[in-house]
């Protein structure tokens, strides 16, 4: 499946793909917000059922990893989001097209009413990409995160509801 943004593609990530997930997420500005990168890499190429893992592309090249989860019970019918960005491609609107062009289809073809992100609390970038798209915030996580040295961190869960999604500035 590939699904077209206004600046990127996401397209089903495939195992091919691991060894570019591997550096992005590897990088020291995107790896102090995810995990282990080699396991973290691994996975996105063969997720469990109810995860489903797309490599955004950009000008040609593999540029982030971006994740849903759909809970597709009907009465609880949302999906949550992730994504990684390699830090060469930062400040671009690429984080933001993506997360848009997915949130549209999640919204709009795979008809759920509700998609959250959960970033880390001091992600103060993440957060203002993320509230820039139409999510709110909706309370901390306390040591929701358990980092590779061991130390817990809290997470900020936000959500968006389907008419609340706004396009990113296109600038």
């Amino acid at each position: 499946m590939v699904i077209e943004g206004s600046r990127v593609r996401l397209r089903r990530a495939v195992r091919a793909d691991a060894e570019r997930f591997r550096e992005l997420l590897g990088h020291p500005e995107v790896a102090r917000w995810w995990g282990e990168a080699d396991q973290e890499a691994v996975e996105a190429c063969d997720p469990p059922e109810d995860v489903h893992s797309y490599a955004i592309e950009y000008a040609g090249a593999v540029v982030g990893l971006l994740q849903s989860c759909e809970e597709t019970t009907p009465e609880y019918r949302s999906a949550g989001l992730d994504i990684a960005v390699h830090a060469e491609w930062h400040g671009r609107g690429i984080g933001g097209d993506a997360l848009h062009t997915l949130a549209r289809h999640l919204i709009e073809v795979a008809g759920h009413h509700r998609l959250t992100i959960d970033p880390a609390v001091d992600n103060e970038g993440a957060i203002r990409l993320y509230r820039r798209l139409g999510f709110r915030p909706v309370g901390i996580m306390r040591q929701y995160e358990r980092r590779p040295d061991g130390t817990l961190r809290d997470g900020l869960l936000m959500d968006l509801l389907a008419g609340e999604l706004v396009a990113p500035d296109r600038s």
